[in-house]
């Protein structure tokens, strides 16, 4: 029987290479993703507003029941929790519903979907994958929600891997920049700014999804992985090494 993994955001240009590696690997995947969003190329897709984990119980198990009919008979061996809200703005003109909904969506989400899985995680000896960001680290202006957020998510991974000890693995990959659809509209009509995004980096490129999705397969994998749990692993081209101070 395939091994199983639930990954949220899945129509999402990281989404989509996280479906694509895990089913190169041999893996059935459930995607999840905002209403009326499809098209990820995972084996079954469900639409569920994962805000809503935030506001009731009977949210959180209707999630955990339409995983499980998804599913079937077969284990749920890995949940990546994926699905991400990015607004950007300076602190002063942060909103408080968009900081609301970073922390819903970034956040709590990941949190509730673990709980609300956690039986069945459990089960199957399986893992969670966080995806989180460099900005959990090492910001810039304009990123306060996102950042927050995201080192409150890589904060989380290590506080869970404590707490489920040799239940369940968790880890998480500290992602630089991908590249993305949202982030080629990001620089449309800037190409020298985007080639200036992949030269900070000291490998000269940005990431592309695939490859990102394979590092979540290997975590994911007890055959390679069966000793990590609580890693923050940096998925950065080497920028986050890198000083950019002027010379």
């Amino acid at each position: 029987m395939s091994r199983v993994a639930v990954i949220t955001g899945s129509c999402g240009g990281v989404g989509r290479g996280v479906v694509e590696a895990f089913r190169a690997a041999g893996w059935r995947t459930v995607g999840i993703d905002r209403p009326g969003q499809f098209g990820s190329g995972a084996d079954v897709e469900l639409s569920f507003d994962l805000r809503r984990l935030a506001e009731s119980e009977s949210a959180m198990a209707k999630l955990a029941s339409l995983v499980r009919g998804a599913v079937g008979p077969s284990r749920i061996d890995c949940l990546v929790n994926n699905a991400a809200v990015q607004r950007l703005g300076s602190l002063g003109d942060a909103k408080l519903e968009e900081v609301r909904e970073t922390f819903e969506v970034n956040v709590i989400a990941p949190l509730r979907l673990v709980q609300a899985l956690l039986v069945d995680l459990e089960s199957a000896s399986g893992s969670v994958v966080n995806v989180s960001s460099v900005h959990s680290t090492a910001t810039k202006p304009g990123f306060v929600a996102y950042a927050t957020s995201k080192a409150a998510l890589s904060g989380m991974t290590r506080a869970m891997a404590v707490d489920l000890g040799g239940r369940v693995r968790v880890n998480a990959i500290e992602l630089a920049a991908t590249d993305t659809p949202m982030l080629a509209a990001g620089f449309e009509g800037r190409p020298e700014a985007f080639r200036e995004l992949s030269r900070c980096h000291p490998l000269g490129r940005i990431a592309s999804p695939l490859e990102v999705g394979r590092i979540a397969v290997t975590l994911a994998d007890p055959a390679i992985s069966g000793f990590v749990t609580g890693c923050c692993m940096r998925v950065d081209g080497g920028v986050t090494c890198r000083l950019h101070d002027p010379l």
